[in-house]
């Protein structure tokens, strides 16, 4: 035999030969429909053979008996390639993995033709539903197709609520941090953010700016500076904006931990110190990030592996119906982003 030869595969009558039963009783058994027909010596006679002969199932003669691939389709457009959200396809790949399902993975790119090339295979090799994945929160258009399978949007929402989705709860991760702010005593917060990044950006503009008002603290729009991304670059150049103002910030609360890296380097290029001359607090909770920080930054945590996690369970409940009547609309969730408080963050100098 050659080396890129291959024994044949072995047969359920391979199997049944072996064992001296019929292949009837053999597909019973390995089903896990044996019963009490069956006694359990024989039971152990053809799970005996079957290992012997390292016998498998034809996945997909099975699946067409049972109209199920036990498949969930993944489709992200920069997920899987990038360090900051890859927990939600590992809290995804957990949860499918405990109820015996495999995840189907493609990374888009952003390329639109690809994304809907993929959506395409998917439903031709009939996944039993699809996970519509995107790096940051952000309001999408869905393509139809996708409303031929149970499908749950991970880290996005469909405008008109078409579809069940789960988000993190920006806004409230927003005003935890700005709250946390306030209670150290500073009133002149600054916010360095980006206009790219959807509803993200604007909803943790939103918690900011509503937790100043809740406070009695006038919301000022010259404390608000906008990066032209959400890169550390981009951090470092909006932070040197924000303090070059005639009356700068004695904190600021950063779009995401990497701006907060860029605002670290830009204090330090001016000789100040964090916490002691300018708190900074950031979000995400990047753990190649925030944790390694001097000082560590205080930051509020994404739920991505639980987000992850929802989306999965979400959508066994539409493959696997339980007989309860679906709810008339689907169902938008959000997740909390709670904060992690760490040493960036201290009381305003009294010169200040």
């Amino acid at each position: 035999m050659s080396d890129v030869e291959r024994p044949p595969r072995p047969l359920l009558k391979d199997v049944a030969r072996l064992a001296e039963v019929s292949p009837t009783t053999v597909s019973v058994v390995l089903n896990g429909k044996a019963g009490a027909n069956i006694p359990a010596d024989t039971q152990a006679r053809v799970i005996a053979a079957a290992t012997e002969l390292r016998y498998r199932p034809n996945a997909m003669a099975r699946s067409l008996r049972r109209h199920r691939s036990d498949t969930i389709g993944v489709i992200s457009d920069e997920v899987m390639t990038t360090p900051y959200a890859v927990r939600m396809i590992q809290g995804a790949q957990d949860a499918a993995w405990e109820a015996g399902l495999l995840l189907m993975l493609v990374n888009t790119g952003r390329n639109p033709a690809i994304r809907d090339r993929a959506i395409d295979i998917m439903l031709d090799r009939q996944v039993d539903a699809i996970l519509y994945a995107t790096m940051a929160h952000q309001v999408v258009d869905p393509s139809p197709a996708l409303h031929d399978v149970p499908t749950v949007l991970l880290d996005n929402r469909a405008g008109d609520g078409s579809f069940a989705s789960v988000v993190p709860d920006e806004y409230e991760g927003a005003r935890s941090a700005t709250e946390h702010l306030v209670a150290a005593g500073h009133r002149r917060i600054g916010h360095v953010t980006t206009g790219q990044l959807g509803a993200a950006a604007s909803l943790r503009l939103d918690g900011y700016r509503d937790t100043l008002v809740a406070h009695g603290i006038a919301y000022d729009p010259a404390l608000v500076i906008l990066g032209v991304d959400g890169e550390v670059t981009a951090g470092v150049e909006a932070t040197g904006r924000l303090m070059d103002r005639a009356h700068p910030p004695t904190a600021i609360f950063c779009f995401n931990d990497r701006m907060a890296m860029g605002a670290v380097r830009a204090l330090r290029y001016r000789g100040l110190r964090v916490p002691t001359d300018v708190s900074v607090v950031g979000y995400d909770d990047a753990q190649e990030i925030a944790p390694w920080l001097d000082p560590p930054l205080t930051t509020v945590a994404l739920p991505h592996y639980e987000m992850g996690q929802w989306a999965v369970r979400h959508l066994l409940g539409r493959i696997e119906p339980t007989g309860d009547e679906p709810p008339a609309q689907p169902p938008q969730h959000r997740i909390a982003c709670p904060l992690v408080v760490r040493d960036s963050v201290a009381p305003p100098r009294h010169d200040a």
